[in-house]
């Protein structure tokens, strides 16, 4: 299997990331909401413990749907399960963050997550993430630096993102999927 192969086999299985932003920005919305109108503690809590569930509600949902898992000739699917493990412990920083102060929570959150997504350029073969993990980058350091004084921004700013960017990567796909189903050729 050659790379292109093996980057559209894993852009097609995924939906181009569709569910796992979905999920992702459903959490971040969720965890926005809750820092806004609950406490920054259950805003915290819900985006800890609910990136947890990110990937196993994707793969329940990809399943519910009907589409085809990666084969396990993919040489990328190491690459899909090691970019997955980086963000866990990377999350470790937030701590020192967080007590740093409190505000620059979701804003580091941002920078690690769009580091996050830089691989994920290779592995789906979509420049379109590179897009996304600039936006989450800049969004984490615009607001780290200048609008820190509001504990939520962050989240509502990266949920809004991620819910927007799985939209477009999903409409791109099925642009392609439809394509290859009717038997033109790629460019």
């Amino acid at each position: 299997m050659d790379i292109n192969d093996a980057q559209r086999e894993v852009r097609f299985a995924y939906l181009g990331g569709f569910w796992g932003q979905l999920v992702s920005s459903i959490i971040w919305l969720i965890a926005a909401a809750l820092g806004t109108w609950v406490t920054p503690r259950a805003s915290i809590l819900m985006a800890v413990i609910g990136g947890f569930f990110i990937f196993p509600l994707t793969k329940m949902l990809l399943r519910l749907t009907g589409r085809a898992p990666v084969s396990k000739e993919n040489p990328l699917t190491w690459l899909g399960m090691q970019t997955a493990f980086v963000l866990p412990p990377s999350m470790l920083l937030l701590v020192p963050v967080g007590l740093y102060k409190l505000n620059l929570f979701f804003p580091a959150l941002l920078i690690l997550l769009g580091a996050h997504y830089l691989p994920f350029a290779t592995l789906y073969g979509m420049r379109m993430f590179l897009a996304l993990a600039g936006v989450l980058i800049a969004m984490g350091v615009v607001i780290g630096n200048w609008y820190a004084s509001t504990f939520s921004l962050g989240a509502w700013a990266g949920g809004a993102a991620l819910f927007v960017f799985c939209w477009i990567l999903r409409a791109v796909v099925s642009g392609e999927e439809r394509r290859v189903k009717s038997g033109e050729r790629e460019n």
